[in-house]
Formats: structure tokens, sequence, C-alpha cells
């Protein structure tokens, strides 16, 4: 159980060209990523991938199972939709 509150999700318009490509290379490759292989398929630097999947978490969108790996909970991008 998180000891953490629930911030408020993501709406499509607060994410940047980066969070899009994240989330659509989370959804292509069966939602589990490292950040080094989003950063050679997607052009983006490896630090700037972790800043980002960091800023994800905290939304509630993504999780971190292990260390170096991060898994889809779900796309803000999709939750609007409803």
């Amino acid at each position: 159980m998180s000891t953490k509150p629930d911030l408020m999700t993501l709406e499509p318009r607060q994410l940047n060209d980066a969070d899009r490509d994240i989330l659509n290379f989370m959804r292509e490759e069966g939602e589990r990523v490292n950040p080094s292989y989003v950063a050679e398929e997607t052009g983006h630097s490896r630090p700037y991938v972790s800043q980002r999947l960091k800023r994800l978490k905290e939304h509630n969108h993504v999780r971190q199972p292990h260390r170096g790996l991060w898994e889809l909970v779900e796309d803000p991008r999709e939750m609007n939709d409803e």
C-alpha cells in the first residue's frame, strides 16, 4: 500500500513530445522497457528519458517494479477519452 497521496493524472495537453514518444514505445514493446532502450529507439537522451519516466510515475501512469525496469500502468491519452 502506498503512503504517498495520489496525484492528479496528466492530461494529453500536458504531455510533451518525449512523453508521447515514450508512451508510444512502451505500448509497442509490450509496455515494459528500460530507459537505455527507449533512448536508443526514440532518439532522446537516456537521462532525459529517465526524467520523463519519473514524471509519468509521479502521476501514476508508469511504475518501476525493479531498478531500471519501467512498465505502463495507464496511458493518460486514453484516460481522457472515456
